[in-house]
């Protein structure tokens, strides 16, 4: 990237991507974080439930027991939507090109959530090995269990010869 100058010798104060998204600066696989972290938002949810219940049962303030109820919902979901993550990307690419079919080239993968619960599933998209990639899959995998969910495959409509 190179900075602008501007007549007068001082700096533009343009677009620049943040460090952490340098791709020159490159260490390593990114590891997707764990999802049952979301069990510590949680627990800082129950204690600050606890703190308004407390409070309420001190002043016998209605309002402060409604929150503290709330508070404490809050805090169940995040308990029962802090689901572990067992599969991780590469274990779902390697699952993802056994499940299409032919050998994979390019691929990328998705983390989402599906259901009322935000249970974690992997997206992935691959392309076969040929040059230029002649076919192309989606598969979408539970990341919990590493159950295929579904899988879609067709003919690559993409024109790549221009690349050639």
């Amino acid at each position: 990237m190179s900075d602008e100058v501007r007549p007068g010798g001082e700096e533009s104060g343009g677009d620049q991507l943040p460090d952490d998204l340098d791709v020159t600066a490159y260490v390593g696989p990114y590891i997707f974080p764990d999802i049952k972290r979301r069990r510590i938002a949680g627990g800082i949810y129950l204690v600050f439930a606890a703190l308004t219940l407390w409070g309420a049962l001190a002043s016998g303030n209605g309002g402060l027991l409604f929150g503290a109820i709330l508070l404490a919902l809050i805090a169940g979901y995040h308990f029962l939507a802090g689901w572990p993550l067992k599969i991780d990307q590469t274990e779902a690419l390697a699952v993802a090109s056994r499940t299409v079919g032919f050998p994979v080239g390019h691929a990328s993968a998705q983390l989402a959530w599906r259901g009322l619960r935000s249970r974690p599933a992997w997206r992935i998209l691959v392309y076969s090995a040929d040059e230029p990639p002649s076919v192309r899959g989606l598969v979408e995998l539970d990341a919990v269990d590493g159950r295929v969910i579904g899988e879609y495959t067709e003919r690559n409509p993409e024109d790549w010869s221009h690349y050639k």
